[in-house]
């Protein structure tokens, strides 16, 4: 078997907090969204470059606390980006974890958790500040 694409499903509970959260401050974009009807739950999927995910309002679509690991390149300048938005509800520092990545974690408002991560290269890296949880 060879995986073409992998999608993760996060919970949500509410439609204008995922516009705020996922397209207003992350930079997604809606791709699509799906209603059996009027007045029920939402199935979208956003993308962001070539990072997809299904965000889903459905009982059962996934759990509240789940994370998202991914990697990526020009983390430091994408964390420096969301700072520059100064949305109130997060403030994600940024890391040099131990398996030798640049990070940073975000939360959504429904308990998921988003870590974006680049490799750690001295040159690129080596100047910058980083959080610190000691």
């Amino acid at each position: 078997m060879e995986a073409k694409q992998i999608i993760p499903v996060l919970r949500i509970f509410d439609y204008r907090k995922t516009i705020e959260f996922y397209i207003n401050w992350l930079g997604f974009e809606i791709v699509w969204e799906h209603h059996f009807e009027e007045n029920t739950p939402v199935y979208m999927e956003v993308k962001k470059d070539n990072i997809i995910l299904h965000l889903s309002e459905h009982h059962g679509d996934g759990t509240p606390g789940s994370h998202v690991f991914i990697w990526a390149d020009g983390i430091s300048e994408y964390h420096r980006e969301l700072l520059a938005k100064k949305y109130k509800y997060n403030r994600p520092g940024l890391e040099k974890t131990f398996y030798n990545a640049v990070s940073f974690t975000v939360n959504d408002p429904f308990g998921n958790k988003i870590i974006f991560n680049e490799e750690f290269d001295e040159e690129k890296h080596g100047s910058l500040e980083f959080y610190s949880i000691h």
